[in-house]
């Protein structure tokens, strides 16, 4: 039997292991205009090759829950965290497009496979615990991407080539991923356990999850790409304050993951949802209606909160929807992922054929399934309920 204090270890070892996932993304974002330039590199192309870090992690993502079956879950992820943080360098390697665009290839893959892997460790762990505690994980991830984003910052300031920048940012969080995995759940196969597929649809209950996720992920990366572009070319804002609008987007998320599991808690994941969705809409109209600064970044402030905690509720509703999660897991980060990926671009091309209002408008009318389809997330919720009942008086370790 495992007593609160070895699953509140865990919990904190999880969450180290998303900081790190987080801190990994937050370093490449920043050092891009580097990697365009040493690959020599126009817009169009450059967007072409990071396309396929979304494409690596679809195809990738599937292969997480087979790659924990094999090895159980506390190596798998050792292995898989390694994996990402030492992918990172692989980018800043690429002379030219063809390079970029497997280095971009193999990068998404390793983030995709790490990111199915902790987020099925993190179910486990709210499992344990019997309350939540996705978005609190997911708000670790958006603390490590500031932090990353932070020191790259820092590194593009005094002009150091990135290739020695992400070796050293990738040692030291491989270093701290592979130690923050000692402490982790270490779940290991029933000896007469099948092993998940290789390749698999997600089932219908991910689906219909996932169309959640897709709304809020559409929102968010169109809201990260385009929110500096909306009150520049808008609103005739300053760079700084237009770049502000976007680092105030991030700090209202990160603030509101780490927050979030009190409020699911408190009211439940469909409630949560509900009232997102009716918060995203309000920033969305605020956006789409402002005349100035100030009102268009409150705007993407609150969308920011609307949609915070939506992601990490996803995950953890289909890990509990089924006996896989992480193949619904990865079935449900498979339909975000391509919502991160198509947004930038559909905003893009919308606003060419009319107008950035327009284009918010869209983003907003796709925050309104946030309230519409929230009750999707019920059934996962009671089967939540009903797992989390019989661990009132006990907490059970491993499965042998």
């Amino acid at each position: 039997m495992e007593d609160m204090s070895g699953v509140r270890r865990a919990r904190y070892a999880v969450a180290a292991v998303f900081a790190v996932h987080g801190a990994v993304t937050g370093s490449f974002a920043t050092r891009v205009p580097w990697i365009q330039d040493h690959a020599s590199l126009g817009a169009g192309r450059l967007g072409f090759a990071l396309a396929f870090t979304a494409l690596g992690a679809s195809c990738a993502m599937p292969l997480a829950g087979r790659i924990s079956h094999r090895f159980g879950s506390r190596n798998a992820l050792r292995g898989l965290i390694a994996l990402w943080t030492l992918s990172l360098v692989l980018p800043s390697l690429a002379p030219n497009l063809p390079a970029l665009c497997l280095a971009m290839f193999t990068y998404g893959a390793c983030a995709g496979t790490a990111d199915v892997a902790m987020n099925a460790l993190g179910v486990e762990v709210e499992r344990r615990l019997g309350r939540s505690v996705m978005s609190g994980l997911h708000g670790m991830w958006s603390a490590g991407a500031l932090v990353g984003s932070a020191a790259g910052t820092l590194a593009a300031h005094l002009g150091a080539d990135a290739r020695t920048h992400f070796l050293l940012a990738a040692a030291v969080l491989t270093v701290l991923g592979v130690l923050s995995c000692t402490w982790v759940p270490d779940i290991q196969p029933a000896e007469d356990e099948e092993p998940p597929p290789r390749f698999a649809l997600p089932p219908r209950s991910a689906l219909l999850i996932g169309m959640v996720g897709f709304c809020a992920v559409f929102a968010e990366g169109a809201s990260l790409d385009w929110s500096a572009v909306f009150l520049r070319d808008r609103l005739d804002s300053s760079a700084g304050l237009a770049a502000a609008s976007t680092t105030a987007f991030m700090l209202t998320m990160a603030v509101a993951r780490i927050a979030g599991d009190a409020v699911v808690n408190r009211f439940g994941a469909v409630r949560t949802v509900r009232a997102g969705g009716v918060l995203a809409v309000l920033g969305g109209l605020l956006v789409v209606l402002a005349g100035q600064p100030v009102v268009a970044m409150g705007g993407f402030a609150l969308m920011g909160l609307g949609i915070a905690v939506v992601v990490p509720l996803c995950f953890a509703a289909a890990g509990h929807a089924g006996p896989n999660p992480s193949q619904a897991i990865a079935g449900v980060a498979t339909i975000t992922y391509t919502s991160g990926l198509i947004a930038p671009s559909l905003i893009g091309g919308v606003a060419q054929a009319t107008s950035l209002v327009v284009s918010f408008g869209v983003v907003t009318a796709l925050a309104c399934g946030l309230t519409v389809c929230a009750g999707v997330l019920r059934s996962a919720e009671r089967g939540a309920e009903r797992e989390v009942s019989p661990r009132a008086a006990a907490v059970p370790g491993p499965r042998p």
